[in-house]
């Protein structure tokens, strides 16, 4: 795995300190998270009760009806692991009836609305128990954009921002969350057959380790494709990162 190994025990510290500070200065003791049965809401989940106890978390499953039974599985598995207060609130009737309107909507309309409309509820909830979202995303998925803006994107903080998709699953193991979740092909589970990286169409662990010569290691085409990368993939990644620039700012304004 070389430069995208971590040290977990240091990783944990590190992130633990971070959601405590962050709880702090936002003057909250409660967080609440969308629990889809996946690996990185899963580790976020663990990460929060780590640092806070699991009175300080509240986890929302938001299934929708073509959800994958396997993906409420998992999710009830991670919540009953770490003892925690979950609900469920199917978000079919309110997905359902926005559509009624719009039948001719594609699949990626629906499936942004559907992670909106996830985080509406979690809002919604984190008001009522005067708590902070708890965010679930990483850093694969901010460079490469595939993520919904004001989706899963929206939170208070993401304690696993700062890692890639192949160090999440290295701090997971560390955490002792069940390996079927772990191993599961990665999905958003918008519809039937989804996964990660079938729709991104590139494998994580090739991203991850894109990414990180780009990014962590400042590398330039010439380099990558002297240590034996792609360079057509190279490129693919490149124009992901540039198209989905957007994703990573607050919007911007005219000048006074």
């Amino acid at each position: 795995m070389g430069g995208l190994a971590i040290e977990p025990e240091k990783t944990l510290e590190k992130i633990v300190a971070f959601i405590r500070e962050r709880m702090q200065a936002a003057g909250k003791s409660r967080l609440v998270v969308g629990l889809s049965g996946g690996l990185d809401s899963a580790t976020s989940a663990y990460l929060a009760v780590r640092a806070l106890g699991k009175e300080a978390l509240t986890a929302f499953l938001l299934p929708y009806k073509t959800t994958n039974p396997t993906s409420i599985e998992d999710a009830l598995l991670a919540a009953g692991e770490l003892d925690i207060e979950h609900e469920t609130i199917d978000i079919t009737p309110m997905v359902d009836a926005y559509f009624e309107r719009f039948p001719d909507a594609d699949r990626k309309r629906r499936g942004n609305f559907m992670a909106r409309t996830r985080m509406a509820v979690l809002y919604d909830q984190s008001a009522a128990r005067d708590a902070l979202v708890l965010g679930t995303g990483n850093r694969t998925e901010a460079l490469l954009g595939y993520t919904t803006l004001w989706g899963d994107m929206a939170c208070a903080f993401t304690p696993i921002g700062g890692l890639y998709k192949t160090q999440v699953r290295q701090l997971a193991a560390h955490l002792g969350i069940p390996p079927r979740v772990i191993e599961k092909p990665p999905s958003a589970d918008l519809w039937r057959g989804q996964t990660d990286e079938g729709e991104m169409g590139i494998a994580y662990e090739d991203a991850d380790r894109i990414l990180h010569a780009i990014f962590d290691l400042g590398k330039d085409d010439g380099a990558l494709a002297a240590e034996g990368f792609d360079l057509s993939l190279v490129e693919r990644v490149r124009r992901m990162v540039d198209a989905s620039a957007f994703k990573r700012c607050m919007p911007p304004s005219c000048p006074p």
